[in-house]
């Protein structure tokens, strides 16, 4: 005698083999794609120190610049990849729609989820091998760190949920949303200290939900860093929540429409 399934139960199993499915696709696409996990932000990082080291600045905001660098740039990776592997689902998962237990929103989810996974693994790895070579990357209040960067995969998802809409609706939303991605880059201090900027300009800046996230980071790694003063993690938090509501609910409204595209 067989018993009808929940549809809890049936999401569940959905969300399962999409996850094992992103997972082989994101790690085995190409050679040695998981490398290049490790090595962009090995790039970012040696290129931004060789600078740094040039001009001769070894602390920025009292902690040191390969600290300050390294977990400023893992903690912008960790909204920038989750927002642009969650934007991308619904188009590179086209063919699961004939499936009526796949519905666009799944694949965007567990897209994000995979990448944040994915993101802090390899900043534990980064961490660990900068710690191998003397740098001090233990983190004072690790749950404050992971606060911090799960308030960024928040950040990352909800955008992502937003823009997979936009980027299936106008085929043009998608350059806009590669054309924002370097501004928010540089508007989220992970290159620059943004308390060395004029306080009128600084409250300007930490409108940007990530450069709190960002601080914030820096912040859980060293008690002692010298953060803005504006920093507020339940705005950036606020700020999140917001956005995934809003990402759901264009989810349910177009979601014939992201199926027939």
């Amino acid at each position: 005698m067989s018993t009808a399934r929940t549809s809890t139960a049936i999401t569940l199993s959905v969300w399962k083999a999409l996850l094992l499915r992103e997972a082989v696709s994101r790690l085995s696409t190409g050679r040695a794609a998981w490398v290049w996990l490790l090595v962009e932000p090995l790039i970012h990082v040696g290129f931004m120190l060789f600078l740094f080291s040039t001009i001769r600045m070894r602390t920025v905001g009292g902690i040191e610049t390969a600290v300050w660098l390294m977990v400023g740039m893992m903690a912008f990776l960790m909204f920038r990849r989750t927002g642009t592997q969650c934007q991308n689902a619904v188009g590179l998962n086209k063919g699961l729609f004939t499936y009526r237990q796949v519905k666009p929103v799944d694949t965007v989810l567990v897209r994000g989820t995979l990448e944040g996974f994915l993101t802090l693994i390899i900043s534990i790895i980064l961490f660990a091998g900068a710690a191998m070579f003397g740098v001090n990357m233990i983190p004072a209040d690790p749950l404050a760190v992971l606060e911090a960067f799960f308030g960024l995969w928040l950040l990352g998802a909800g955008f992502g949920l937003i823009a997979s809409v936009g980027a299936e609706l106008i085929p043009e939303m998608g350059k806009v949303v590669g054309f924002i991605m370097m501004p928010m880059y540089l508007a989220s201090g992970v290159i620059f200290p943004i308390t060395n900027l004029p306080p009128l300009y600084r409250e300007w800046l930490m409108l940007n939900p990530v450069a709190h996230g960002v601080e914030a980071a820096r912040l859980g790694f060293a008690p002692y860093y010298h953060a803005v003063p504006e920093l507020s993690i339940g705005y950036m938090y606020g700020f999140a929540i917001i956005m995934v509501f809003i990402g759901l609910a264009l989810h349910v409204k177009y979601a014939l429409r992201l199926k027939a595209k």
